[in-house]
């Protein structure tokens, strides 16, 4: 099967790389990190570069401004663990060398809903005014 989408261009090795990169780091994580700092990490996807020798992590962490950033310090504190541990369980000659990124994903999604909240306020409050009588938007 052919990729498609966003993976389109990339090698079955670099799909299968990357798949693997998630898998091994989402367990790790679920099964409890001992940095107190990490709090609640999810791993959306990885992106590795074309010769698979760096690999960026993309997670979402739950909870307010201060403890995702106390958390991306954690992750990147105990970076050199998780690039350990991902070479012992990796089938692969080389092991990419992880970064963390918080996935600008969610903040985007996070604006959008607040705009589609405003919008929705907005229509609300001018229902009970004629569409000729509205103030141009």
């Amino acid at each position: 099967m052919k990729p498609f989408g966003k993976d389109k261009g990339k090698s079955r090795r670099q799909l299968r790389v990357e798949e693997q990169v998630k898998r091994i780091l989402g367990d790790m994580l679920g099964a409890g990190a001992s940095d107190p700092r990490i709090g609640f990490v999810s791993i959306l996807r990885v992106e590795s570069a074309g010769d698979l020798k760096s690999a960026r992590v993309y997670v979402s962490v739950l909870g307010e401004e201060e403890e995702v950033r106390r958390t991306l310090n954690g992750l990147e504190s105990a970076r050199s663990y998780f690039q350990r541990e991902l070479g012992a369980r990796m089938s692969s000659r080389y092991t990419p060398v992880i970064t963390f990124e918080l996935d600008p994903a969610i903040e985007i999604d996070a604006r959008i809903d607040r705009l589609l909240e405003k919008a929705r306020e907005g229509d609300e409050t001018d229902e009970g005014t004629p569409a000729s009588d509205r103030p141009p938007a």
